[in-house]
């Protein structure tokens, strides 16, 4: 990230009143100083325990329609701010997370590896998840690397649990 990126996003206000910011920034989570998207994560884990007494059609079902909004939700915000995929705009974090979690017994242990290996791979970005943050824009953009770094994760989680 240049310097002059830096300064843009730290002066970006959001408006956590508006509902597609308020879901954007992940409930507010994704203000968090440093690490937003780490923070999002956590915030994320209890919506997914909710999510997780879904049967797993009813969970594909809800992360699906979480995905095609999510287009929307980073979209807008990210226009709304002017700054392409800042870091407080979160929702893919959610979606991403749900992904990996997808059909994985839960326990602490499943969330916490969960956790981790998202996190992991959502930081990192391994081909091709580099590449589809490099090169696409918008809110598919946005969603798609973390929508990859999820299936990324959720594979290793199904060899694991």
């Amino acid at each position: 990230m240049s310097h002059l990126q830096s300064k843009v996003e730290s002066k970006v206000t959001f408006n956590l009143k508006h509902p597609v910011q308020f879901l954007a920034l992940g409930f507010g989570s994704g203000l968090a100083p440093k690490a937003p998207g780490t923070f999002g994560t956590l915030a994320a884990i209890p919506v997914f325990l909710g999510l997780a007494l879904l049967s797993p059609v009813s969970y594909f079902i809800a992360i699906l329609v979480m995905s095609i909004a999510g287009i929307y939700i980073c979209g807008k915000a990210a226009t709304d701010v002017g700054v392409h995929d800042h870091p407080a705009i979160v929702w893919d974090e959610f979606v991403g997370f749900f992904i990996t979690m997808f059909m994985v017994p839960v326990s602490w242990q499943s969330v916490l590896v969960g956790f981790v290996l998202f996190r992991l791979f959502d930081i990192f970005k391994p081909w091709p998840i580099s590449f589809v943050d490099k090169n696409m824009s918008g809110g598919f953009g946005i969603m798609f690397d973390d929508i990859l770094a999820g299936v990324f994760a959720l594979v290793i989680m199904q060899l694991i649990f």
